[in-house]
């Protein structure tokens, strides 16, 4: 095998385990957060406060990332997760929402570092195959749909008196595993300096930022990840709402993980027979037909089917504006940009799952649902403008 696919590999791994984390709070820490909050609207904090402490790692991660080298970044920051782990499971036993609060975050820290493994891919090849880098390095989250929502339901009752504590004892475990695969992961430090394809001196970020290409790929990403966080967030709570199983939560999520990242087997190879744009396109469609089902009922399946489109409408969304971002930059501008476009992803996330805590408490399940049409049609309009662009600029060139 190459060294780049062995390092592609050995990132997929890495992204397994980071998502498996993620997955286990995801299905986990609002209802924690309901357990040990005295005000319950505030039990979708935890995972608010894991995005926005992502968001806030993005622009520092990615200078300390350029600055040690991924490899050596990646490393580093895996003791953050580890510190994640012990202080969130160590708070649940007692009974300190706000420590859990603080052990989360520490996650979150993690996963602004380890947000860039996906970037850290499409880095080791060209531009034909940067989408199919991405979506590899995503397959890892098939595996994290099934560790992470199975690990929960298989340990959340281990120590009757604290629910939970050990799940989150073993995402020491997890990082401890990250660390080790890093190890072994083949990744050159760049010299963003060189310019490879290009003799243009970098650009403003400003500069950037005004290509349509660019707006397009950051809300696609970024409001496709909010409309994920919101009716995500919200679910474990609606169904606790509406007394099922733990058992039957962990399954829907388990399956909404699944619809997030199994397409990714598929993606890469879409998205070059049809174009980014009709996969973002669909993406959006995606969306609405799970905002559909979540309001036609609340039975098992309607949360099944509702959340396992809503993955699949993630993936399309996140990837391609991932992909389409990979286009919008040249090799000396590759940190910041990156940098703007996850601080942005990620804030966007952490505000829609805090506002979904809120919204499912105050307003309840079909607010919630409503709530993420209007990002939808913004993701919608911005594509359509996008291709009157393209469109005027083959029509210039006639």
């Amino acid at each position: 095998m190459k060294i780049k696919d062995r390092s592609i590999a050995l990132l997929a791994i890495c992204q397994a385990l980071m998502m498996s984390s993620t997955s286990l709070v995801l299905v986990s820490s609002p209802l924690v957060g309901m357990a040990l909050a005295d005000d319950k609207a505030l039990a979708a904090l935890p995972i608010s406060v894991q995005m926005f402490m992502g968001t806030l790692m993005s622009v520092p991660a990615a200078f300390i990332l350029e600055r040690l080298g991924r490899k050596y970044g990646f490393m580093m920051a895996t003791l953050l997760g580890m510190s994640g782990g012990a202080v969130s499971s160590f708070a649940i036993v007692q009974g300190n929402f706000w420590l859990f609060v603080v052990g989360v975050g520490l996650l979150g820290m993690f996963n602004g570092f380890g947000n860039y493994y996906r970037f850290a891919a499409a880095d080791l090849v060209d531009v034909e195959h940067k989408s199919r880098a991405i979506s590899y390095v995503m397959i890892g989250g098939v595996v994290a749909a099934i560790v992470g929502p199975n690990l929960a339901n298989w340990t959340h009752m281990v120590v009757d008196s604290a629910p939970f504590s050990v799940s989150y004892g073993a995402i020491l475990v997890i990082y401890m595993l990250s660390f080790i695969t890093l190890a072994f992961v083949n990744l050159p430090k760049v010299d963003s300096n060189i310019e490879s394809d290009s003799c243009r001196a970098p650009r403003a970020i400003s500069k950037i930022m005004m290509q349509p290409k660019f707006v397009v790929a950051l809300l696609s990403a970024a409001l496709g990840f909010a409309v994920m966080a919101l009716v995500m967030t919200a679910s474990p709570l609606a169904m606790q709402h509406h007394r099922y199983d733990f058992s039957d939560i962990s399954f829907v999520i388990q399956w909404h993980m699944l619809g997030m990242f199994a397409p990714s087997f598929v993606t890469g190879h879409m998205i070059r027979y049809f174009g980014l744009n009709r996969i973002i396109f669909s993406g959006v469609v995606l969306g609405v037909a799970c905002v559909a089902i979540n309001l036609m009922g609340t039975s098992v399946s309607h949360f099944w089917w509702a959340l396992l489109l809503l993955g699949i409408s993630w993936n399309f969304l996140f990837i391609g504006g991932t992909t389409m971002l990979t286009e919008t930059y040249q090799q000396s501008e590759r940190s910041k940009t990156q940098a703007v476009n996850d601080v942005t992803v990620f804030t966007m996330a952490a505000m829609a799952s805090l506002s979904a805590g809120m919204l499912q408490y105050h307003f309840g399940w079909e607010v919630v649902n409503i709530g993420a049409l209007p990002m939808l049609a913004v993701i919608l309009i911005a594509l359509g403008w996008l291709v009157l662009q393209e469109r005027s600029a083959v029509e210039g060139k006639i």
